[in-house]
């Protein structure tokens, strides 16, 4: 453990079932009190002081968050519910079994790059793999993202690039789904490696599970010869927050993230907006102006938050110094909404939470998407308004099967 204590060990397992990944203000009572305090007071333990709550706001305002005056109360509301989910023994435990440990920020062999993120760095990392070897730097890694959906100029493009690469001694980054995400650590893989660590998958649920099913084989080779990480701790499910969330994990460990596919709305946008806001460089792949595949790709680069790349040569070059990328995405083109598209991060966790089947009580679902259950009581009129949400009996919702 490298010298980390059990007990360190234990606080940031159990902080990371309690807090949503980027839970803002769980984050910011994390750096204003400590882990162990923070767990305390995020538990209801002890009580936070005028002083606490002072120093939680001042660090939100910091970092441009608003922070309204009852902040911590209103956090504790959705806290409380997953207190008694909370078993950092029986997590820690699980992840041995798995042949895995937990990294944490006091560990020597956490990943620099990851600080980057200031607020938003995650309070700990499960990890699958050899360790041993360690994480590498930030000028050996690059991400190579895309659509679930590729097509064959997509998958053929991916290979040529994630195999070029690792032939340069680079380590390919990617987030373990279907299409262009699964060719680039299967091109990884497959390729003689100059590199330590031939690729890293960095998922949304728990690296106890292989998610999505289709690509067990494949997870099962990256946790041989690669790595596989995850914020969450083991047996948590995929969401829709936890997919959005993982991409900032896979831009700040990467020089370089390079977009092959991707639709107009497509999530791996979601991860070079991150890269770029992070200082990091971006490059997309052109496609057929005829494919709607690479709508997201060009979009990049008339925006100019990208810069063209063919190969993997060109990947390199541009992965070298890390440079200065300003965020200028975003564009008044209309598009067909995503389900997701306007909701609040609250309703988004609240709508992540609804069965598709047989509804489920209030409380269950606080519990489950970590609100209180006042806000999800109100997040639940809001999504029957929008057709996303069902009553189901007396006092129990599902997700509507519009």
């Amino acid at each position: 453990m490298n010298g980390v204590g059990m007990e360190l060990l234990r606080t940031r397992a159990a902080l990371s079932r309690m807090f949503e990944p980027s839970d803002n203000v769980g984050l910011a009572l994390v750096e204003a009190a400590g882990p162990h305090d923070a767990l305390r007071v995020a538990t209801g333990a002890v009580r936070a002081g005028e002083q606490l709550t002072r120093d939680v706001m001042d660090i939100l305002a910091t970092a441009g968050l608003s922070a309204p005056g009852n902040i911590l109360s209103s956090a504790l509301e959705r806290w409380i519910p997953r207190v008694t989910d909370l078993a950092p023994d029986r997590d820690l435990a699980m992840i041995g079994r798995a042949g895995g440990e937990l990294l944490i920020p006091e560990d020597s062999r956490w990943p620099e790059a990851l600080r980057d993120l200031e607020l938003g760095m995650p309070l700990c990392l499960w990890a699958r793999g050899d360790l041993s070897k360690g994480i590498p730097a930030l000028h050996q890694t690059a991400a190579v993202v895309g659509s679930r959906d590729s097509t064959g100029y997509g998958a053929s493009v991916t290979g040529d690039i994630a195999a070029g690469l690792v032939t340069r001694g680079w380590t390919v980054v990617s987030g373990g789904a279907y299409g262009i995400d699964a060719q680039a650590h299967r091109a990884a893989l497959a390729t003689a490696s100059l590199a330590r660590i031939p690729t890293i998958a960095v998922m949304a649920c728990g690296v106890d599970r292989y998610y999505p099913a289709g690509n067990e084989e494949l997870l099962r080779e990256v946790v041989r010869r690669g790595l596989l990480l995850s914020e969450v701790p083991p047996g948590s499910s995929p969401t829709r927050w936890r997919f959005l969330q993982r991409n900032r994990i896979i831009a700040a460990l990467s020089a370089v993230t390079v977009v092959v596919e991707a639709r107009w709305r497509s999530g791996a946008l979601n991860t070079a907006h991150h890269a770029a806001a992070l200082g990091r460089e971006v490059g997309a792949v052109p496609g057929s102006v005829y494919s709607a595949n690479s709508a997201g790709c060009h979009r990049l680069l008339r925006d100019g938050s990208a810069v063209c790349v063919t190969d993997a040569a060109e990947v390199a070059e541009l992965g070298g110094p890390i440079g200065s990328t300003d965020d200028t995405a975003g564009s008044a083109r209309e598009a067909p909404q995503a389900v997701h598209d306007g909701l609040t991060i609250e309703d988004m966790l609240l709508l992540d939470a609804l069965p598709l089947r047989s509804g489920s009580p209030v409380e269950k679902l606080a519990s489950v998407a970590g609100l209180s259950v006042p806000s999800v009581r109100a997040g639940l009129a809001r999504l029957e308004l929008e057709d996303l949400a069902a009553r189901d009996g007396p006092d129990k919702w599902r997700r509507s099967r519009r």
